[in-house]
C-alpha cells in the first residue's frame, strides 16, 4: 500500500521479509517494529490485519511536522500517529514513544520482529551492535521471526563502525536458538536525494532473516 512515508521510494527488503512472515505466523501476528519512523512498514503491517508494536523514540516521525525538501522547499509532513488515523488502523498499532533499549516490551512474545537500517546511525554508535541484536533477538517467541535490513560499508569510515555491517557478520550473533534462513546484499547503487540527504549518494544494503528454534 502507498503509506505516503517520507521514505516511500527508498530501496527496501520487506517483501521477503513479509513472505518469511507468512510462513511463521497464522493469520493475526503481533510484528514488533524497531524504528517504526513515519510508517512505512508499519502501515502495511496493520493494513494485512497484524497487530504492529511500534517503537519509535523521534518527535517528528510521530507527530510530523515541517520539513525541508530536497529541492529547497518546504513542507508540512504527517507523522506515524497521523497517518495511522487517517487509515483507520490505530487500533491495529501499538505505539511506544521511547529509546528502543530502554522501552519495556514483550519479551519472547513476538511472531517476528523487524528493523530497517536503524542502528547504523550515528547516534547508536556508542552503543554495541550486539546489544541491539540481543534486544531484538528476545523479543521473537520460538517459531518467530527475526528481519533486519543494513547499512553495509562503502566509504573508508564505515569500516571502522561495527554498525555498518554484512550478513556474514551480522550471522554470527545467530547460532544454537536461531536458523538463518535468508541473507542478501546489493551491489553499490545510487539513491536520489531524501530528507537528510540533498544530493545523490551511494549505499550498500544486507539483509538476514532468522527463525528462532529455541529459548
Amino acid at each position: 500500500m502507498q503509506t505516503q512515508s517520507l521514505w516511500e521510494h527508498t530501496l527496501t527488503f520487506f517483501p521477503q521479509f513479509l513472505a518469511a512472515l507468512k510462513g511463521h505466523a497464522s493469520g493475526r501476528a503481533t510484528v514488533a517494529v524497531i524504528g517504526a519512523s513515519d510508517g512505512k512498514f508499519v502501515l502495511p503491517l496493520a493494513a494485512a490485519g497484524h497487530h504492529v508494536i511500534a517503537v519509535e523514540k523521534d518527535p517528528f516521525a510521530l507527530h510530523g511536522g515541517e520539513v525541508s525538501l530536497p529541492d529547497d522547499t518546504t513542507a508540512h509532513a504527517l507523522g506515524l500517529t497521523d497517518r495511522l488515523k487517517r487509515e483507520s488502523l490505530d487500533d491495529q498499532v501499538q505505539v511506544i514513544e521511547q529509546d528502543f533499549l530502554q522501552a519495556d516490551l514483550p519479551e519472547a512474545r513476538c511472531d517476528a520482529v523487524w528493523t530497517s537500517c536503524s542502528w547504523h546511525y550515528s547516534a547508536n554508535h556508542h552503543t554495541p551492535l550486539a546489544d541491539f541484536v540481543t534486544r531484538m533477538q528476545a523479543l521473537v517467541r520460538v517459531g518467530g521471526l527475526f528481519g533486519a535490513e543494513f547499512m553495509m560499508p562503502v566509504e573508508r569510515r564505515h569500516h571502522l563502525i561495527e554498525h555498518y555491517t554484512s550478513p556474514e557478520k551480522l550471522g554470527l550473533h545467530f547460532t544454537a536458538d536461531w536458523n538463518v534462513l535468508l541473507t542478501l546484499r546489493t551491489n553499490q547503487f545510487t539513491e536520489r536525494p531524501h530528507i537528510g540527504r540533498p544530493h545523490d549518494h551511494t549505499h550498500r544494503m544486507g539483509l538476514l532473516l532468522a527463525a528462532r528454534t529455541g529459548t
